[in-house]
């Protein structure tokens, strides 16, 4: 991988952009893969390494990414096979997902650990659509360090340092419906669960869902002040997020912290000086400005 210096501080990085091979799953067909492979823009490192809270020799990789897709299916009505073996089953395309756990035995039903690779490439317009809703999930893309970038063309640089666009009041909601799902699988709601039974056994309740839950409700606070997430998380909150990770915080404390989250969160839903609705026509005009290009140069 090499990153070479624009004219901003941004930098482009060509780095690879193949993705695992093809798979049954709806949006895993090699249709998608190939679209998604070569129309990307942008993709990092999204997991628990960009957070700063991963734990040696436990965790899988996590990249998310976006890209442009041929016109044919921006302007048309193209569509790709659901999956590698779904016959006349077709699906508009709107991301390439792959987890490489699937090719073990088990397949789908498998759940991702050490050494796994888990990656989405949404259509751009997905991508924005989720972003300008304030969603937490893909709003980080936009906030991940340099080092941290797997690929990033000129589309991707101007779209990181216009990151201020997509951010908005509208995001304190989307937080704190996450807040309040997650703090309700750890305190064990009904309707809510784990898929962590081992760390429940050992810790009494699931650490690792627990310390993104925090995660969440630190980055929440941050965005809502400053407009912005740092990555990793910063000192001394990252501490504090690896040791709930390995058990070492009581579950009452954990909670404790999370609904002191959720109050910061809805006391700046009311006093934040960001914007009250992100900056759509520009990102109209970008999602424009960027198929264009993308399909000028074949």
């Amino acid at each position: 991988m090499t990153a070479e210096p624009t004219h901003t501080q941004v930098p482009v990085v060509f780095g690879d952009r193949s993705l695992p091979a093809g798979f049954d799953h709806p949006h895993a067909s090699e249709e998608a893969r190939r679209i998604a492979e070569q129309g990307t823009i942008l993709r990092v490192q999204v997991g628990s390494g960009v957070h700063g809270t991963s734990v040696s020799g436990q965790d899988d990789r996590d990249e998310m990414g976006i890209c442009l897709e041929p016109p044919e299916h921006v302007t048309g009505v193209a569509r790709v096979p659901a999956g590698t073996r779904a016959g006349s089953a077709m699906v508009e395309f709107e991301q390439y997902q792959r987890h490489t756990v699937w090719d073990s035995p088990g397949g789908l039903a498998n759940r991702s650990g050490a050494g796994d690779l888990d990656v989405v490439v949404y259509s751009a317009r997905k991508w924005a659509r989720l972003a300008l809703a304030g969603n937490p999930t893909v709003l980080l893309l936009l906030f991940v360090p340099d080092a941290e970038v797997v690929h990033r063309d000129e589309a991707g640089v101007e779209l990181v340092e216009n990151a201020h666009r997509f951010v908005s009041l509208l995001a304190a909601d989307r937080f704190l419906g996450y807040l309040a799902s997650q703090r309700g699988a750890m305190t064990g709601e009904v309707g809510a669960h784990t898929n962590r039974p081992e760390l429940v056994a050992v810790h009494g309740y699931d650490t690792k869902y627990a310390m993104h839950a925090l995660r969440l409700g630190v980055q929440g606070v941050e965005l809502l002040s400053t407009g912005r997430i740092t990555l990793p998380v910063p000192e001394p909150e990252r501490a504090y997020l690896r040791s709930v990770r390995r058990g070492e915080v009581p579950l009452a404390e954990v909670v404790a912290a999370v609904d002191d989250a959720e109050q910061q969160l809805i006391a700046l839903r009311a006093s934040s000086t960001i914007p009250d609705e992100p900056d759509r026509a520009w990102v109209d005009g970008w999602l424009y400005r960027s198929y264009l290009r993308h399909w000028s140069r074949g």
